[in-house]
C-alpha cells in the first residue's frame, strides 16, 4: 500500500518492478476462493482495454470494463512505427485508467502491451511516455507468451477446453494448443488485418501469403482435427455476425459454437451483405467492421488447412490469462459455474448457505443422474433465492436473464437455457406465453421436462422448511414405480402444509408420478 492508504500502482512501490507484469502474488492464501479488485490492462494493437475483476476467484466478475479503439498498430507494416494518432489516444485512455484505479484502490494493477509495442521500434520511446506521464509501467510480452496468455484465459472459463486456441489481434495471430489444464505448443504469427492490409490489393495473393504462414503454423502446432477457440475482438464480430444470419437466439459469445460447415455458409454470405447494414444490427464499432473482411480471409484458410471439428469462441483471452497465471492448483482445479453461483449465493440470497442443503434434499430424486448434469442442479440450488429482491411479478423473468445472460464460465449456451428454465420454474409452474420461448428451442424436449421437474423441486423444497428441509422429510424416486415419497419426521408433519402439499403434488406431475406420504417414525 502506498503511504496515502491508496493501493499502489505498479511504478509507485519501491520494489514494484521486481514483481513483473503479474504484480504481486494476489493469491497466498491456496485455499482462497474470493478475489479482491483486480485490475489489467491490454494494450493491444487496435484497442487498450481495463477490466477490473472482482468477485469469486475461480470466476471473477467483471466490476469494470472500458475499451477504447486506439488503433496503436495502424500502418505499422509499412511505417515501422506506431501510429501517431493511436499514441495519442492510448496515452490519453491510459492517464485516465490510472487515476480510475486509483480512485478505485486497485492493487496489483497489471498493464501489458502486445504485438504493436514489441515491433514498432518506437515502442521503447513510447513506454517511456507513458511511465511518464501516466505513472504506468508497459510490460511488453512476446508473442509466445500473448499466446500462452491467450490460452490460459481459455482455460479460466473453459477447464476442460482440449484443442487449438487462435488469438487474433490487429497485428499478429497467436495459436496454442491446450489440454488437460495446460498449455502446450505456441506460436506467433503476423495475421493480423493491419499486416494484411499492407501485403497486397489482390486477394490471390493474400491468400498465398496467408496460407504459406498457416502451413509452416501447422507444422509446430499439429492439428488433429481438433476444437479451435476463437479469442479476439474480430472472431467476436464474425460470431455475432454468425448469429444474425442464424437468426440464433442466444447472443452470449462465450462457449458459441459453430460447425466449419455453417462458419462457411456465414463467411460466404459476408462477401455478399452490406456490411454497414450488419454494423447497425449488431452493435458493432466501425474500427472493428473495418477489420472484418480480412479476418475473414485467415478464417476460411484455417477451416481448410486445420480442418477442425468445431470453432468456438471465448469471451475469455490474455486479460483473464494474466489472473489464471497467479491461481494455485487448488483454485483452478474448482469449477468455476459452481464457485460463481456460491459466490452470488452469498452475496444476494435471502439465506446464504441453505442451496447447499437443498440440494442435499433433492439429490435422491436425480440420482443416476450424469455429472454434467448434477453440476446444473447444483448451481440452481445455489441461485434459486438470488432474485428475491425483484417484483414478484417478474421475479421467474429475473430468474431466467440472470443465467441466461450472466457472466459465467464452465456454461455452454444449452446449460445457460437448461438453468434458466429451471430456476423460471422455481417462481412459476407454467411457461406458456413466456417471452424467452424462442430459447427453448436450445434444448430437447426431455431436457425442458427434466428442467421443469427440478424448478418444481426447488419450489417445494425451498418453501418445505427455512432451515434445512433434510430435517423435515427425506425425498424418495422409485423410478421404476414412478412413485415420490416424501417421509416426514415429527417437524415436517408440522411443516407440510397445503400449500406445501400443493407443491410437492406439482412436483410428482412433473416427474410423470405418484406421491406416497410417510412418516419416518412409523417406517
Amino acid at each position: 500500500m502506498a503511504a496515502d492508504g491508496k493501493a499502489a500502482l505498479p511504478d509507485d512501490d519501491d520494489d514494484a518492478g521486481d514483481w513483473g507484469p503479474f504484480g504481486k502474488p494476489l493469491f497466498d492464501d491456496p485455499s482462497a476462493r474470493a478475489l479482491s479488485r483486480v485490475g489489467v490492462v491490454d494494450v493491444g494493437s487496435n484497442s487498450v482495454r481495463m477490466v477490473v475483476f472482482d468477485g469469486a476467484a475461480r470466476s471473477p466478475a467483471y466490476f469494470y470494463n472500458e475499451k477504447i479503439m486506439c488503433g496503436l498498430g495502424k500502418g505499422l507494416a509499412q511505417t515501422g512505427r506506431l501510429n501517431p494518432e493511436g499514441k495519442e489516444r492510448a496515452v490519453a485512455a491510459l492517464k485516465r485508467f490510472s487515476l480510475l484505479a486509483k480512485g478505485m484502490d486497485i492493487a496489483p494493477f497489471t498493464v501489458v502491451a502486445t504485438a504493436a509495442t514489441r515491433e514498432a521500434e518506437d515502442g521503447p520511446e513510447f513506454q517511456a511516455r507513458v511511465l511518464r506521464e501516466t505513472g504506468l509501467k508497459l510490460h511488453v510480452i512476446d508473442g509466445d507468451e500473448e499466446a500462452r496468455l491467450s490460452a490460459q484465459g481459455v482455460l479460466l472459463g473453459w477447464p476442460d477446453a482440449k484443442g487449438i486456441v487462435c488469438d487474433i489481434g490487429g497485428n499478429s495471430m497467436e495459436l496454442a494448443r491446450i489440454g488437460n489444464g495446460r498449455v502446450g505448443k505456441r506460436v506467433s504469427t503476423p495475421l493480423g488485418p493491419f499486416r494484411l492490409q499492407q501485403i497486397s490489393a489482390d486477394p490471390k495473393k493474400r491468400k498465398a501469403h496467408i496460407d504459406t504462414i498457416l502451413e509452416a503454423a501447422a507444422r509446430e502446432i499439429r492439428p488433429e482435427g481438433d476444437r479451435i477457440y476463437l479469442v479476439g475482438g474480430s472472431w467476436r464480430v464474425i460470431a455475432r455476425l454468425d448469429m444474425e444470419r442464424r437468426n440464433y437466439p442466444l447472443t452470449v459469445l462465450h462457449e458459441y459454437r459453430m460447425t466449419p460447415e455453417g462458419l462457411l455458409a456465414t463467411l460466404d454470405w459476408l462477401q455478399t451483405t452490406d456490411l454497414p447494414a450488419l454494423r447497425g444490427r449488431t452493435g458493432t464499432s466501425a474500427e472493428r467492421m473495418e477489420l472484418v473482411p480480412l479476418a475473414c480471409e485467415v478464417l476460411r484458410e484455417m477451416l481448410r488447412l486445420l480442418k477442425p471439428s468445431e470453432i468456438d469462441i471465448s469471451a475469455y483471452g490474455i486479460r483473464e490469462g494474466l489472473l489464471f497465471e497467479q491461481m494455485p492448483e487448488r483454485l483452478r482445479a474448482r469449477d468455476p459455474l459452481i464457485e460463481a453461483a456460491r459466490m452470488t449465493e452469498l452475496t444476494q440470497a435471502r439465506i446464504p448457505g441453505f442451496g447447499k442443503k437443498l440440494f442435499a434434499f433433492l439429490e435422491p430424486i436425480f440420482k443416476g443422474a450424469a455429472e454434467d448434469r448434477l453440476r446444473l442442479i447444483k448451481a440452481a440450488c445455489l441461485l434459486h433465492d438470488t432474485t428475491w429482491r425483484a417484483h414478484p411479478d417478474y421475479r421467474a423473468e429475473a430468474c431466467f436473464d440472470n443465467a441466461t445472460r450472466a457472466n459465467l464460465g464452465g456454461l455452454d449456451h444449452p446449460g445457460r437455457v437448461f438453468l434458466g428454465l429451471a430456476l423460471l420454474h422455481r417462481y412459476k409452474n407454467s411457461r406458456s406465453g413466456s417471452r424467452m420461448e424462442p430459447l427453448f428451442r436450445l434444448l430437447s424436449e426431455t431436457d425442458i421436462q427434466e428442467a421443469e421437474a427440478l424448478g418444481k423441486a426447488m419450489r417445494f423444497g425451498a418453501m418445505f422448511s427455512i432451515g434445512d428441509p433434510s430435517q423435515a422429510g427425506e425425498l424418495r424416486w422409485n423410478q421404476k414405480k414412478r412413485q415420490l415419497t416424501l417421509a416426514l419426521t415429527e417437524d415436517g408433519l408440522g411443516l407440510f402444509g397445503e400449500v406445501a402439499q400443493a407443491r410437492f403434488a406439482a412436483l410428482a406431475l412433473a416427474l410423470k408420478g405418484q406421491t406416497k406420504v410417510v412418516l419416518k417414525a412409523s417406517e
